[in-house]
């Protein structure tokens, strides 16, 4: 990654105007929502494979919080990210939270780890499951994430702790371990 760096309050400026949230189910001024299901706080119905009902270079802003292993690493995640790069204006930011697969795997052999500590990291790697769209098709860890973005055409990639704008994925702990993989990318 580009620069590692302790002070990450420029990466995470969100003032740019027009921002919208991928997955998301928490209305928040400035956000619009796009999510695969109608809901009270959804803007616009849509799936992150196909974005092409937005204008290029139409928001400084995309945030998309545990969505991004939903998709086939084959070629919806490809094509999902090239979306995203798509829409976002130069010098936006792709605000990004997937399960941290490494941190996973290192929760999930632990020896001091009990069956149902074991059990809520293999959902995490894998998905809830409790509806179709709740399946999770890859394993992203920060080496892999970071070739899927430079791929779709970002230049400047950070790794980040934490991005504190919802209360979402990607500050989950478990057993006060963080366990997503959260990066800025910009355009």
């Amino acid at each position: 990654m580009n620069n590692p760096t302790t002070d990450f309050t420029h990466l995470l400026d969100v003032t740019g105007k027009d921002r919208l949230h991928i997955g998301g189910k928490e209305k928040k001024e400035s956000w619009k929502i796009l999510y695969i299901k109608p809901g009270e706080a959804v803007d616009y119905v849509g799936d992150v494979r196909d974005l092409s009902s937005f204008k290029k270079d139409s928001f400084d802003i995309v945030y998309a919080s545990h969505v991004l292993e939903h998709l086939s690493y084959q070629t919806e995640l490809n094509s999902a990210l090239r979306w995203i790069f798509r829409i976002l204006r130069p010098g936006g930011k792709l605000f990004v939270s997937v399960p941290d697969l490494d941190t996973l795997c290192r929760l999930f052999i632990r020896e001091q780890s009990t069956k149902e500590q074991r059990i809520l990291v293999m959902r995490m790697m894998f998905g809830g499951q409790i509806d179709p769209h709740d399946f999770h098709h890859v394993g992203l860890t920060e080496e892999f994430l970071g070739d899927f973005l430079r791929a779709a055409g970002f230049r400047v990639l950070h790794r980040v702790p934490e991005f504190g704008l919802f209360k979402d994925s990607s500050s989950l702990r478990t057993d006060g371990v963080l366990i997503s993989l959260n990066m800025v990318a910009i355009k």
